[in-house]
């Protein structure tokens, strides 16, 4: 998380994100490996209601994860509150039951295989399904952004084109087939599987070719928003710096070589993690 927010400052708003992060691998993985569908709506609607009580309505491999997102997010927004004034917990849940939304749709197209969405049904969820929004919300309020429920709703909105241009570029590359785990056993539907589809005649490659171009599109998009001097906002500055990271992220998180390994990222963790206390020991012997 040290890209998106690098201020050396702001440790402890890095370390609350990032535990929304790894909250929305641990929920990806219930759906896409663990849960029935009928499992995967009791847990969608509980989240929903954001209730300790729907505990008991669930299987007992989802209590514990259910109950620790709650504690996790109750207690980020609480720090807000103590920090800034202003308690959020209304707007990070209601992120969290879109995210779940869009997995239980996902799941529902991927196991009956019954309908099969358009490419543009498929990507409208999917940018929802990446779990984009509820890092950039999150990061949101982190930062100290919102004052009042009303005042973060309409900063929000006015970031919402930020949000869906970052959400888009990371699901378009999650999708471009760059790599697939050999390890995952659950379904994944792909843009360019649909794309084909939807327009009888398109090779694979042409396909492919379409997924760069739209990539390239959201870039534009994401670019003007971040430095176009009439919507510039010194406020927000900071903020739409750190969704322009979270972009600029994507070619490092899916550059897989054939050996389903990410030789560029492990470069990157390698220079900022290991090498630093590599040269430090030497210094000190």
């Amino acid at each position: 998380m040290a890209i998106l927010i690098n201020d050396i400052r702001l440790s402890k708003q890095r370390i609350e994100l990032t535990k929304s992060i790894a909250f929305i691998y641990l929920i990806d993985d219930i759906f896409d490996l663990y849960g029935t569908p009928d499992e995967l709506a009791i847990f969608t609607e509980a989240v929903d209601k954001w209730d300790y009580a729907a505990i008991d309505k669930l299987p007992e491999y989802m209590k514990m994860s259910y109950k620790a997102l709650l504690d996790t997010i109750n207690e980020i927004a609480r720090m807000i509150f103590e920090k800034h004034g202003h308690n959020p917990i209304n707007t990070l849940k209601e992120t969290w039951a879109s995210l779940c939304k869009a997995f239980l749709v996902e799941g529902k197209w991927f196991a009956d295989g019954e309908y099969l969405p358009s490419a543009e049904e498929y990507l409208s969820n999917g940018k929802v399904s990446s779990g984009v929004h509820v890092v950039l919300v999150h990061l949101f309020y982190i930062l100290g952004f919102g004052g009042t429920h009303n005042q973060g709703a309409i900063l929000l909105e006015q970031n919402s084109t930020l949000i869906s241009s970052v959400a888009a570029i990371l699901r378009l590359s999650d999708d471009f087939g760059n790599a697939k785990d050999e390890q995952q056993n659950g379904k994944d539907g792909s843009y360019i599987e649909y794309y084909m589809r939807d327009n009888h005649g398109v090779s694979f490659k042409q396909a492919r070719e379409h997924v760069i171009n739209m990539i390239a599109s959201e870039w534009k998009l994401l670019n003007k928003e971040c430095f176009d001097v009439n919507h510039y906002s010194p406020t927000l500055s900071f903020y739409r710096e750190a969704c322009l990271n979270l972009a600029r992220m994507v070619p490092l998180m899916y550059s897989y070589d054939d050996n389903q390994k990410l030789p560029i990222l492990e470069e990157y963790v390698d220079l900022m993690l290991l090498k630093p206390k590599s040269s430090e020991h030497h210094m000190h012997i």
